[in-house]
């Protein structure tokens, strides 16, 4: 068998070989002064938000190699019309695999969370091409692509070979990495936009994403010699399990595009939701996220927002009334009292002078006068337990100040009448 590596052995005695070198130095040399300049002139011109950065880093890390090869294969079709060239045959391939491992590393960086998952795909991906290049350089990929096609079933009047499996595996991967990449990229491109809504955006971009892998999975099932009238079937079937036992699933999905349509909640909000208030931090096709003043994360179903009362704090306006009951002695200065607590109230830095801080007389309880102190922020997402204490102490110290006292519970018992002694008691 003849292969490469046996012809860049007899390659190497020759001087040829020197030729080949001469013109992978020039080559290697032409793609960093384009790495270089792409640098120079693109990357410094991207914008600082991330919008372009999956787009332009990608062909950042595939400029040297690509151009490289291109360069490579340039060099070959010229020096080949004087002299053998073995060693770039081999060159040419290593190049190749070299750029499709990284741009595939790339891409699954920016489409999967970091994690074991990823990384595990990382070392399969490599492993793979090495091994394809490996196989090719070798001259043993007639052999082995014969021998998986030999390995074979037939399935009515389908013949299924173990070559035509991995095959359709390969391509299912590449064309779904592909969509989901490319959705990644939309997305952040979505994202990065100020002009639309918050809420449109997270719908456009979940829609996309959506849309993206509907469109991979026709595209790849009639390359894998699957027929699209299956689909047909498959979708009967989906709507029974819908029917059956999927109803939940369905129902979120479906609330959470609802949800993102009508705009009832944004991210960023201030929400109550199931007994769950805090901030609405993300936004996704089957829940939502609830992150309360304590950094606890609520993860809610779309359909409890559509099915149940949502109080959204900042709907139409973020300014917020905060309560702040006082309660004070029958004793104490009543208008010396609340002239303190509104007082007291405006110096803060988070109430807004309106509409003004207000005390109000809510009863005449039983230990004392009941005093509310209204104020109103508009920055709720902050939280206002920090806010409430802050002012209590600043009130307290005030009232000592002004000798105002705050009561404590007081019982008074009388005892009417004279005490009897029971008959025959001694």
């Amino acid at each position: 068998m003849k292969n490469l590596a046996t012809d860049l052995i007899a390659n190497l005695q020759q001087i040829h070989l020197l030729w080949q070198l001469g013109l992978l130095a020039l080559c290697f040399g032409g793609a960093w002064q384009m790495l270089r300049l792409y640098q120079r002139r693109v990357m410094r011109k991207t914008s600082v938000d991330g919008t372009m950065s999956l787009g332009v880093g990608s062909v950042q890390r595939l400029i040297f190699p690509l151009s490289a090869l291109l360069l490579v294969l340039a060099g070959r079709a010229v020096l080949g019309q004087w002299q053998p060239v073995k060693l770039l045959n081999i060159v040419v391939p290593l190049l190749f695999s070299f750029a499709l491992i990284r741009i595939t590393f790339y891409m699954l960086r920016h489409t999967f969370a970091p994690g074991g998952q990823l990384r595990v795909w990382e070392r399969f991906v490599a492993w793979t091409v090495w091994a394809g290049l490996a196989i090719y350089i070798t001259g043993l990929w007639p052999d082995v692509s014969g021998f998986l096609d030999s390995l074979d079933i037939t399935v009515g009047k389908q013949r299924i070979t173990l070559l035509l499996v991995l095959q359709g595996v390969l391509s299912v991967l590449i064309t779904l990495l592909l969509a989901l990449w490319f959705g990644r990229f939309l997305e952040t491109r979505l994202m990065g936009t100020t002009s639309l809504d918050i809420s449109l955006r997270v719908m456009f971009s979940k829609l996309v994403q959506a849309l993206l892998i509907l469109a991979a999975i026709i595209i790849v099932l009639p390359v894998v010699g699957i027929d699209l009238t299956v689909l047909s079937v498959f979708g009967g079937m989906l709507g029974v399990g819908i029917g059956f036992g999927l109803q939940k699933i369905a129902s979120n999905y479906i609330s959470g595009f609802i949800i993102l349509m009508d705009r009832s909640v944004s991210i960023g909000d201030m929400v109550t939701i199931d007994q769950h208030t805090g901030q609405l931090t993300k936004m996704t096709a089957r829940y939502v996220v609830v992150r309360n003043m304590n950094g606890l994360e609520a993860i809610i179903p779309n359909e409890t927002i559509v099915a149940s009362t949502v109080v959204n704090h900042s709907y139409t306006d973020p300014r917020v009334r905060v309560r702040l009951p006082v309660q004070i002695s029958y004793q104490s200065d009543l208008d010396a009292a609340m002239k303190i607590m509104t007082d007291v109230a405006k110096k803060h830095k988070r109430v807004i002078p309106d509409p003004e801080p207000k005390a109000l007389i809510l009863q005449f309880g039983e230990n004392g006068i009941d005093l509310e102190l209204g104020v109103w922020i508009e920055d709720p997402q902050e939280g206002w337990g920090i806010l409430r204490s802050e002012i209590y102490l600043e009130i307290w110290h005030e009232f000592k100040r002004h000798h105002i006292e705050i009561p404590f519970p007081q019982r008074e018992v009388r005892i009417l009448g004279g005490a009897t002694t029971p008959a025959g008691a001694p």
